[in-house]
């Protein structure tokens, strides 16, 4: 069966791939978008290679820019010395360096004694190196007080770094070789608002592990090794991201304490229908819930609050209306407006001839 309002939905996926999706030239800093801020005078953190003629973005005075970087004139404090196969952190860094990018090189460490050359550190870019063990020679960026962006994805770190600055906003870790959260691993950081650790080896979490998390808003375990949602998450968690892991069954109380959440990912985690019990997924604040690529046979029941649930590619053969309302009137009713079931077992002919009842407002149906 072709899909209603095909249009609109091209709109809206493109859209969603346009927000989403990483430029692969450029590199992958863990999966999440980035944003620059213009107006807060933010340089881009993409690579420069290959984009402009060297001329015309080399500071002043090149006696101040370390080997093997570019500093362009527009960002004088911005160092960019990715693509460079370099060895190592280049010495003699500029006291004012607020922005160092060096993904994509050979570095296996980041010495204390080089780090130290710029004390104003805002930004530190290190994605796709040859990082080993713990990140940092001790407590290096402990008096960065100035850092607020760590991105260390696709390196080969075994544990979360330790002594960061209490001022970090953004620590990206993804797709590294990390098998286990120290009890204290982010005790110190309560303005960290993103947090990425997918693509590790994490099979459970301790309990006080996330405890010093008082702001975080996005913290992303997907494609690690949880046979389980991991309890003792950050209360204030918005966005929760969950997908690849082998959860095959969700407990009634997986989410409690969650009252922020608003996006849930649970995208291939081998998800049955069995082991989705009513009760799991009833979190009130709940705005939008991927439970693709699952092996659901039956739709499960969501709250009412959600507005967009994606059930593509499951076993779907059955349409509960129960699943989104449990009684209908003037001020019930579903405030679904996107839902997709198509990649599933059944065609819109076998949607029960009441679900336009509960689903009122819905936009966009896709079977």
């Amino acid at each position: 069966m072709a899909p209603l309002c095909a249009g609109a939905l091209l709109c809206v996926l493109c859209a969603w791939e346009c927000v989403g999706a990483s430029h692969p030239s450029h590199g992958d800093h863990g999966g999440v978008s980035l944003w620059s801020d213009r107006l807060l005078g933010e340089p881009s953190v993409m690579s420069l290679n290959d984009r402009l003629d060297p001329r015309r973005y080399q500071a002043n005075n090149p006696e101040s820019c370390p080997q093997g970087c570019f500093c362009p004139i527009q960002w004088p404090t911005a160092l960019y010395c990715d693509q460079r196969a370099l060895p190592s952190v280049p010495a003699d860094l500029p006291r004012d360096t607020q922005y160092l990018f060096l993904q994509r090189n050979n570095i296996s460490s980041l010495p204390s004694s080089v780090l130290a050359e710029a004390p104003a550190l805002r930004w530190l870019i290190v994605d796709r190196n040859q990082l080993e063990g713990e990140l940092l020679e001790g407590p290096a960026l402990q008096n960065h007080t100035e850092l607020r962006y760590l991105y260390a994805n696709h390196n080969r770190l075994t544990a979360v770094p330790r002594g960061l600055s209490g001022g970090l906003r953004q620590l990206r870790l993804a797709y590294n070789r990390i098998s286990s959260l120290g009890a204290d691993a982010f005790q110190r950081l309560p303005n960290l608002t993103v947090l990425l650790l997918q693509g590790n080896r994490l099979m459970t979490v301790p309990s006080d592990s996330f405890t010093g998390l008082l702001a975080l808003d996005l913290l992303d375990l997907g494609e690690n090794r949880f046979e389980a949602v991991p309890a003792h998450l950050p209360p204030s968690v918005r966005q929760l991201y969950l997908s690849g892991n082998n959860l095959s069954a969700l407990g009634e109380g997986s989410f409690a304490g969650l009252a922020r959440l608003k996006y849930l990912r649970l995208s291939r985690c081998g998800l049955r229908s069995p082991g989705v019990p009513p009760a799991a997924l009833n979190v009130s604040s709940l705005v939008e819930l991927d439970l693709s690529y699952n092996r659901l046979a039956v739709t499960p029941t969501v709250p009412s609050s959600l507005q967009y649930l994606y059930l593509e590619a499951n076993q779907i053969q059955e349409f509960k209306v129960s699943s989104f309302c449990q009684d209908t009137g003037p001020l019930s009713y579903s405030r679904m407006r996107i839902l997709r079931l198509d990649g599933n077992k059944m065609s819109y002919s076998q949607l029960p001839v009441d679900w336009v009842y509960c689903l009122r407002v819905l936009h966009n149906i896709f079977i």
